[in-house]
């Protein structure tokens, strides 16, 4: 090939290939490249973040939902965050990225232990307004938990077994996760409470890892290795549930006292039909609307009332049936 030939088939040759590169680029980022939103847009007053214990766990879901409220009245945008199964360490991951994202402001479920003190005050340091749900940590620098009082909660249960129960009883527990302080102060309030009549004995706990299928199978586990057990008491959302397809699978004809914690729409069905004796109501939408109602206080002024406790009370079925009648709550 002569060299004028040879010069033409190699420029050529390139000319293609730069087109065939150039043309790759643009269809790439036509195809993979997806925009985000600028949260910083004067579109919003503040930009929060709501850090979940874990992403669809139907408790959360509730806290979003009141939050979601607030924000929309009050010109905000809020991102929900959370790791898709419950993990203390990819938690504190998601606080850490929101501070270096700069937001303004942060709703989080404490974590105890130094790491979770550390990024508060880190963020703190940065202006970022920082609150507690759900679970405090006194010890941090968050400006204020909104929540309910676990260790009353936990009174609140020991009083419904007390009301409802003669003679000698033995309690099962199926917490959440035992690492959890919410659930340590419900306990802790649950033990003071049934401390009072001497009859009340509590014979072992167990995790249910915050999931439906863990607690049927603690509740399970529970009743195999102690068929004394004549009382369950579960201390977070999903344990009633749970405790309830495990009661059923082992002993469905054992007559069990069972108190669970919270409202989901499945919990207070299983209520009306005598299924679960009791449920420790809190109210996580009101948690997450205040919450975020707290946050733009904070915006504007430092000094609040540092723990603002969201209301507690035992729901039975007599609760409902009056509800549903229209007398009362």
């Amino acid at each position: 090939m002569k060299p004028q030939s040879t010069l033409l088939f190699y420029t050529l040759s390139g000319v293609l290939f730069i087109i065939s590169f150039v043309g790759m680029l643009i269809y790439g980022y036509k195809t993979f490249y997806i925009e985000t939103e600028n949260v910083q847009s004067t579109d919003y007053a503040y930009h929060f973040a709501l850090i979940a214990e874990e992403s669809n766990n139907d408790y959360w879901r509730l806290i979003e939902e009141g939050a979601m409220r607030a924000a929309n009245e009050n010109d905000i945008y809020i991102e929900y965050v959370a790791p898709e199964k419950a993990d203390n360490d990819s938690m504190l991951r998601l606080l850490d990225r929101m501070i270096s994202a700069k937001v303004d402001g942060i709703i989080i479920q404490g974590v105890e232990g130094d790491r979770f003190v550390n990024l508060v005050h880190k963020g703190i340091e940065r202006g970022i307004s920082i609150i507690t749900t759900d679970t405090d940590v006194k010890s941090s620098e968050r400006k204020v938990y909104v929540g309910t009082n676990n260790f009353y909660a936990g009174e609140l249960a020991g009083k419904a077994i007390l009301e409802n129960t003669t003679g000698e009883q033995y309690v099962g527990i199926v917490t959440g996760r035992y690492d959890a302080i919410n659930q340590q102060e419900r306990i802790a309030g649950f033990k003071k409470k049934v401390k009072e009549s001497g009859r009340i004995h509590i014979v072992e706990v167990k995790e249910s890892n915050i999931t439906e299928i863990g607690a049927s199978q603690a509740a399970y586990s529970l009743l195999k290795q102690h068929p004394n057990i004549t009382v369950l008491f579960g201390t977070s959302a999903l344990d009633g549930i749970g405790m309830v397809d495990g009661l059923d699978e082992i002993a469905p004809n054992n007559d069990i006292y069972i108190i669970s914690f919270d409202v989901l729409p499945e919990t207070l069905d299983l209520i009306t039909q005598d299924k679960i004796d009791a449920t420790i109501a809190q109210y996580p939408e009101e948690m997450g609307y205040r919450s975020v109602n707290v946050l733009i206080e904070l915006q504007q002024k430092d000094l609040l009332e540092k723990q603002q406790y969201t209301e507690t009370e035992i729901i039975e079925k007599e609760d409902l049936l009056r509800r549903k009648n229209g007398d009362g709550k």
